[in-house]
């Protein structure tokens, strides 16, 4: 019923920026909290930022400074901007939504992941 589009992910140089979409469709009544996870090769999946309705954020350690996560709640869609990246921050990049499909129920919905390498 909710479904996780993602894109914006690719190849880029350290130093470099790239900024990461995920927009929510589908039969739901509201998406509530969104999150940016990572996956990087051998690593276990990691938070890496979360929004809430109310732009509240929250960030992990590492990306601090650098990433900042916004959303569009008309649009339904999250962001991830991403500055000054590093080798470090290659993984694959995961869209999560907290969605209300209504009668009290709530889905917890993962993207299909989009990939940032960044290398020289």
């Amino acid at each position: 019923q909710v479904q996780l589009v993602e894109s914006g992910g690719g190849l880029v140089e350290p130093g470099g920026s790239l900024r990461l979409s995920c927009a929510a469709s589908g039969s739901f009544f509201r998406i509530n909290t969104m999150r940016w996870h990572r996956q990087a090769p051998g690593k276990e999946r990691e938070l890496v930022a979360g929004i809430t309705p109310t732009g509240g954020t929250n960030y992990a350690d590492s990306v601090k400074g650098r990433f900042t996560i916004s959303r569009d709640n008309a649009k339904n869609t999250v962001f991830l901007q991403m500055n000054s990246l590093k080798p470090e921050d290659t993984a694959v990049y995961y869209c999560y939504a907290n969605a209300n499909i209504g009668s009290g129920v709530s889905l917890e919905v993962w993207g299909q992941g989009t990939l940032v390498t960044v290398s020289s």
